[in-house]
C-alpha cells in the first residue's frame, strides 16, 4: 500500500487552504492540494446538479448527483470516490456523465466515519476513516443509492458503477454484491488486498462477479502489480465470467485519470474514458 500512498501524495503546499472541501462535491480534499494546471471543470449548463440526501435506515447520507435537466427514465451510474471522498473532481465526473445522458450519483461513503476531505496525512486518513468503511456498509449504502435513484425516476434496470482507486475496488466489490448490476468500469482499484481487515479481496470474490466489468489500470502502478490483474482475470474466467475486459496502459501510473494531480496522463485518461462510455453503451447502459 505504501507505493499507492506515495503516488497519491506528491509534495504540496498546504497553505492553499481556500480549496479545501467544505461540503460534498465542493472544493478539493486537503491531501491533494495544490491542484494542478490541467484540472478539468465541467459546467452545469443543461444539468440538474448538486448535493442531495439519501436515506439509509435512520442515517441521511450526503451525495452529489448530476443529470440532464427535465428528463426522466435515465440510465443510472453510481460513482465510487477515491479515498479523499466526494470532492470537486468526483463531482465533476458526475457532471461529465450527466452530459452523456446519465443520472450520475456519488454517495459520500465515508460520511459515518469522518471528513475525508479535511485530512492532510494520508496514512492517518486511511486508518481513521477509509479502513472503517467495510464492504457490507458500503454495499448497503450503494443499494440505498440505487433505491433513491429509482424513486427519482432513474431507470435502475440500466445500472452501472464506476470508481477510482478505493472506488475502483468498490466497483468490483459491488459487482460481486449486486447480481442485477448491468455493467461496471473499475479504475485502478486493488484486487489482491483490502482496506478493511474483515473484507475479502476482489480475487477471493471473483466467483460472485457476474456483470461485465471493464478494468482500467496502469502498468507502472506500484501499488497494483499487473500479475494480480492476471490472477483476477483467470479467476473470473474459471468462474464462467468471460464478459470482463482488462486494459493496462504501458508506463502509466496510479491515478492516471485524476486530472487535478501530477499522476494525470491525458492520452491514457482520454482513451480510458472513451472506452468506459463505449462499454456502458455496449452492455445496455445507455
Amino acid at each position: 500500500m505504501k507505493d499507492e500512498i506515495d503516488s497519491l501524495a506528491p509534495s504540496r503546499d498546504f497553505s492553499r487552504r481556500s480549496f479545501v472541501q467544505t461540503t460534498v462535491g465542493s472544493g478539493f480534499a486537503a491531501a491533494v492540494l495544490p491542484v494542478t494546471a490541467q484540472t478539468i471543470t465541467t459546467d452545469t449548463l443543461g444539468l440538474e446538479a448538486g448535493v442531495v440526501s439519501i436515506p439509509v435506515g435512520d442515517f441521511q447520507m450526503p451525495a452529489y448527483r448530476a443529470a440532464p435537466a427535465g428528463r426522466k427514465n435515465l440510465p443510472v451510474v453510481l460513482v465510487a470516490c477515491e479515498i479523499f471522498g466526494v470532492h470537486e473532481h468526483i463531482a465533476d465526473v458526475c457532471r461529465r456523465l450527466a452530459k452523456q445522458g446519465y443520472l450520475a450519483i456519488a454517495p459520500e461513503l465515508f460520511a459515518r466515519h469522518g471528513n475525508a476531505g479535511a485530512y492532510t496525512d494520508i496514512p492517518k486518513l486511511i486508518s481513521e476513516v477509509v479502513a472503517k468503511a467495510a464492504d457490507a456498509q458500503v454495499n448497503g449504502d450503494l443499494d440505498a443509492t440505487v433505491a433513491w435513484a429509482a424513486a427519482q425516476g432513474g431507470d435502475t434496470s440500466r445500472l452501472a458503477i464506476t470508481g477510482f482507486c478505493w472506488g475502483g475496488r468498490t466497483t468490483w466489490s459491488y459487482a460481486a454484491h449486486n447480481p442485477k448490476l448491468t455493467a461496471a468500469a473499475a479504475w485502478y482499484g486493488p484486487v489482491a488486498r483490502n482496506y478493511n481487515a474483515g473484507d475479502k479481496t476482489v480475487i477471493e470474490r471473483a466467483a460472485s462477479i457476474k456483470a461485465p466489468v471493464l478494468a482500467l489500470y496502469g502498468a507502472a502502478d506500484g501499488g497494483i502489480p499487473v500479475e494480480t490483474l492476471t490472477q483476477l482475470e483467470v479467476a473470473l474466467k474459471a468462474a464462467g465470467n468471460t464478459k470482463c475486459e482488462f486494459v493496462v496502459y504501458p508506463d502509466t501510473p496510479h491515478g492516471f485519470y485524476a486530472d487535478y494531480r501530477p499522476s494525470y496522463r491525458k492520452a491514457a485518461a482520454d482513451d480510458a474514458w472513451a472506452r468506459a462510455l463505449a462499454w456502458f453503451r455496449k452492455n445496455g447502459v445507455a
